[in-house]
């Protein structure tokens, strides 16, 4: 029996040394399975598209547009003479065969073709030479095949100048015939 106690104590003791013993670290888990690559995000949806007028064609939207904002769009541009003179210069025959152009194109338009001098001369002078700078005017649109009822002309002389200083630059814009829509007849 004693050795059989001996034993017991020998085991005791293996298992109380080996339950003293430093502990091994655990081991690491094991790595997580490979992920499946992700599917990209789906394209985001195009952006709304922005609503767009209804296409009015220019000739509607003039026809719309009262003769005071038609004639402050622009649409048809002044000519200039040389001092004391009533022809129309060569430079000048482009922007009226624009006008004369425009015209046509919007056969509704009322014109009156305004004659304008600079501040030099008398007031009758200045009338008479008015007048026939927009009669020059006048009857070149009418050349170009803009008919003659839609269109009158008025002299200002130099009671309307579009530049008030005295001097060339200034007296040279003064020269002019201006093209004032003034109705419509359709």
């Amino acid at each position: 029996m004693k050795k059989t106690v001996l034993v017991v104590l020998a085991l005791t003791a293996a298992i109380a040394f080996t339950a003293c013993a430093k502990k091994a670290p655990p081991a690491p888990p094991p790595p997580p399975p490979p992920v499946a690559p992700e599917a990209p995000p789906p394209a985001p949806p195009p952006p709304p598209r922005p609503e767009v007028a209804p296409v009015v064609d220019e000739y509607a939207r003039l026809k719309s547009m009262s003769a005071e904002e038609i004639e402050k769009s622009g649409l048809l541009k002044e000519v200039f003479f040389d001092f004391d003179k009533a022809e129309i210069r060569e430079q000048d025959r482009p922007t009226l065969s624009q006008n004369a152009d425009a015209l046509k194109r919007f056969d509704f338009l009322r014109i009156t073709v305004e004659g304008h001098c600079d501040e030099r001369g008398t007031v009758e002078y200045n009338l008479a030479l008015g007048e026939r700078r927009a009669r020059a005017a006048h009857d070149y649109l009418v050349s170009l095949g803009v008919p003659a009822d839609r269109l009158k002309t008025v002299s200002y002389g130099k009671e309307v100048p579009a530049c008030t200083q005295s001097g060339e630059e200034c007296w040279q814009r003064n020269r002019r015939s201006h093209f004032t829509v003034t109705g419509k007849t359709k």
